[in-house]
């Protein structure tokens, strides 16, 4: 995938008054990286969920998606493959907009977690996309649905 088009993206969130996540759906022998938010989280505490995060102030959306990547998982990042999904949603009276990125690792090994923020960890197949909608969270569902659709087109 060509990144420079993130450049754009983060453009047109600054004018559209929207705060930038970046996520990471990590593709391993065809399978999706997948980890559970700690119960104690504020935010989808329990949940599973992506590697990924804000965008802070001054940083560009690539340079984020490598730091909340290594930041969650201790991984380096190697390919972004393409973009999975994009989409708006409320947090509070904040407006997020979420960019969700199939990427490869360099390495073979398994996440280290961030400590105190994520508590489990799980390879998700095509066919056990309904594994990560636990407590209602349809949305991580159609995440990693929307990463498999862009593996079957590329």
């Amino acid at each position: 995938m060509d990144i420079s088009v993130m450049d754009e993206w983060q453009n047109q969130a600054s004018i559209d008054g929207v705060e930038l996540i970046v996520g990471a759906l990590v593709l391993r022998d065809g399978r999706l990286f997948a980890h559970r938010r700690a119960y104690d989280r504020k935010l989808f505490p329990g949940c599973w969920d992506v590697a990924g995060g804000h965008v802070e102030n001054g940083e560009k959306m690539y340079e984020a998606l490598v730091r909340e990547f290594r930041e969650e998982t201790q991984w380096e990042l190697d390919e972004v493959l393409g973009l999975a999904t994009a989409f708006d949603w409320a947090n509070g009276d904040r407006i997020m907009r979420e960019y969700d990125f199939v990427v490869t690792v360099k390495g073979n090994f398994e996440a280290v977690l961030e400590e105190g923020k994520a508590i489990e960890r799980k390879w998700v197949g095509k066919n056990e996309t309904a594994a990560v909608a636990e407590h209602g969270n349809d949305k991580m569902r159609a995440i990693f649905e929307a990463g498999f659709s862009l593996l079957s087109a590329i």
